[in-house]
């Protein structure tokens, strides 16, 4: 009997050059605390045209130690879009402030810059645009309106990796305070897991660092006093949000590979396109001219209305024909928690409406040709 190919919506690719990356750190004297987190951290630098990079545990981490630098509290507000993984709206509570969101544009599920401007009150403190799927918000129109009333920027960049904003690097922070990236396997390159917050902003690269390290130093600049060799002192309230050497050197070297990761990723979107633009049922996200993602999404938008299964029948469906897809996301608004806080159904009109037609389709580097005609032969197929 011939086994069924089955499909994730999303995975890691690693060759033999990670492999003895890591290999040769957990060989080294350093598997923590060494060279090569400050190695990768240069190389996002090089790679992105910021002047400062923090390497950190993981995204959510990078979040809240950026709320922590920009010294956001209780009675804060933090705006963010609906259409997100909780840490973006998270991270606000996590220093007592509150999170407040704007609605999605609806071509591009990113927060919509036009109702941005009437959600802000004279408690707003920082922006936290989300590059959904890979594709980044208006970051320059964004600016505008946060200058005119002089709040922070912080990029949540955890799907933009290798994306592009007007001909420059997600991250090289020309529009913002900081950017922070997601390496988890399934984005668009991984360190296992981890993150890196980017940023050009001298003062607050060094608050990071002591963050993301318990608030402590070693560095003779910042010591109050020393009593020899051995001596640290702790300056700021912080965490243990550290890389590893070793999840260092695998970033290293998925980091040089990101652009071929792009061009693939580019190509296999062109194919669902193509694949889908004809047929009523389907649709999906513009890419605009001002963006050149690198796609770590593709959601599908699937018109219910013109098709009699639902959308749980035909997610399950499809997982019993080898798709496991997922749906990105879950408007923040409607989880339980949320509504203990006041938000409720209806807040978000073009986010509700976004998720009851989203499914995101199987997307990464080692996706074969004839596995993306697979999967879009066995969705056509199905959605009837």
């Amino acid at each position: 009997m011939k086994l069924m190919k089955k499909f994730n919506y999303g995975k890691q690719y690693l060759d033999f050059s990670d492999l003895f990356a890591v290999l040769k750190t957990l060989r080294s004297n350093f598997l923590t605390q060494g060279p090569k987190v400050a190695e990768f951290e240069n190389a996002i630098c090089q790679y992105t045209k910021a002047k400062y990079a923090v390497a950190i545990a993981n995204a959510t981490a990078g979040l809240h130690i950026a709320m922590m630098a920009l010294e956001i509290k209780a009675d804060d507000e933090v705006i963010t879009s609906p259409i997100t993984f909780l840490a973006s709206a998270n991270c606000a509570l996590y220093v007592g402030a509150s999170p407040k969101f704007v609605d999605i544009d609806s071509t591009t599920a990113c927060i919509d810059v036009n109702k941005l401007e009437q959600a802000i009150t004279q408690k707003t403190k920082v922006i936290i645009p989300v590059h959904f799927a890979g594709q980044s918000c208006d970051m320059k129109k964004i600016k505008e309106i946060a200058d005119k009333y002089n709040l922070f920027i912080v990029e949540d960049s955890a799907h933009a990796i290798g994306s592009d904003y007007l001909g420059k690097k997600v991250g090289c922070c020309e529009f913002s305070d900081m950017s922070v990236f997601s390496f988890h396997p399934v984005k668009n390159m991984t360190t296992g897991e981890g993150g890196v917050i980017t940023t050009n902003n001298e003062k607050l690269y060094k608050k990071l660092l002591l963050l993301r390290s318990h608030g402590m130093t070693r560095d003779p600049n910042f010591l109050t006093k020393n009593d020899g060799p051995w001596y640290y002192e702790m300056h700021e309230f912080g965490f243990n949000y550290r890389l590893t050497d070793i999840q260092a050197s695998l970033g290293i070297s998925q980091l040089k590979k990101i652009e071929k990761f792009k061009k693939r990723r580019r190509e296999i979107v062109e194919f669902y396109k193509k694949s889908f633009e004809k047929d009523e049922r389907f649709s999906f996200l513009e890419e605009k001219d001002y963006a050149n993602s690198c796609f770590h999404l593709f959601p599908l938008l699937i018109n219910f209305d013109k098709i009699k299964i639902s959308k749980k029948e035909l997610f399950l469906k499809l997982q019993e024909n080898g798709l496991s897809l997922q749906v990105h996301y879950i408007p923040v608004h409607l989880q339980p928690f949320y509504q203990k806080l006041g938000f409720k159904e209806g807040d978000f009109p073009n986010a509700e409406e976004y998720y009851k037609k989203t499914l995101s389709l199987p997307l990464y580097y080692g996706l074969r040709d004839k596995d993306t005609g697979i999967v879009a032969n066995i969705i056509k197929k199905l959605a009837v």
